[in-house]
């Protein structure tokens, strides 16, 4: 019986250090998970914004004075191959899309802080030449552009795929280890939902296994009253939404 305590006990010790390990790769690896930096494929226009302690890639089609809008995309997108979708469904705008630091040719690491300073300089840039700015963010992108919203003054706000917090996401995602404790990353655009009080729209895919509709519909909760709608595409997921006819219908609606 004491051996038998022994192997007991030199097993659960051998678990739990397994499991120690595996909480110290995922804090150590967390940002190589979440972002996933892609190079620009598509050779359109193409600004330099220098910010602190990075040079960004701004693909962009430039119109003086015309409304703008400004897109955030995902953490594994190439912002330059939307522009052109966007130009299309946007004829009369300008169009801004950042490159996360070390993203196309923008300089740096990824952070969510360096996001939301970035996301600032940009709007900061634009708003000069610009006085009617929308912002549009997908996927991870949607909470960059909600803190975004949240602080400066926009016209409206698109959110595609939206989740209320990247903290609730990775809870899902990984259900066996203590995510909330480890998580450095937290994007939590329900905490800041309140604070926006011009005309936003999110926009969903009905069959979403990344973002599930549960998490859109905790941040559609949080906004004030009036304020959001939801539309969720039917017969799509998270990485195809942008090819349906409904979801283009609904991004020109949502950003009149």
């Amino acid at each position: 019986m004491r051996a038998l305590k022994v192997v007991l006990v030199r097993v659960l010790s051998a678990v739990a250090l397994l499991y120690l390990a595996g909480c110290g790769a995922l804090y150590g690896w967390q940002r190589s998970m979440l972002y996933h930096p892609q190079p620009a494929r598509h050779a359109g226009e193409s600004l330099a914004l220098p910010v602190d302690g990075a040079n960004l890639q701004i693909s962009a089609r430039t119109r003086p004075g015309a409304p703008a809008l400004l897109y955030f995309g995902g953490n594994a997108e190439d912002v330059s191959t939307t522009i052109p979708q966007l130009m299309r469904l946007f004829p009369d705008h300008a169009l801004y899309g950042l490159h996360y630091r070390g993203f196309g040719r923008s300089t740096g690491e990824p952070s969510e802080s360096a996001l939301h300073a970035d996301a600032r300089a940009l709007y900061e840039h634009v708003r000069r030449g610009h006085p009617d700015i929308k912002v549009v963010g997908r996927s991870l992108g949607s909470g960059v552009a909600v803190r975004l919203a949240s602080e400066t003054a926009v016209t409206r706000l698109v959110l595609i795929t939206p989740y209320d917090s990247i903290e609730n996401v990775a809870v899902e995602q990984f259900p066996w280890w203590p995510v909330r404790w480890l998580i450095r990353d937290r994007f939590d655009s329900a905490a800041l939902a309140a604070r926006i009080d011009v005309p936003t729209t999110l926009i969903a895919a009905e069959h979403d296994t990344l973002i599930r509709l549960e998490r859109t519909a905790a941040l559609m909760a949080r906004f004030g009253p009036g304020v959001a709608r939801l539309v969720v595409i039917p017969g799509v997921g998270h990485n195809d939404i942008s090819a349906s006819p409904r979801y283009a219908q609904a991004l020109v609606d949502a950003a009149r």
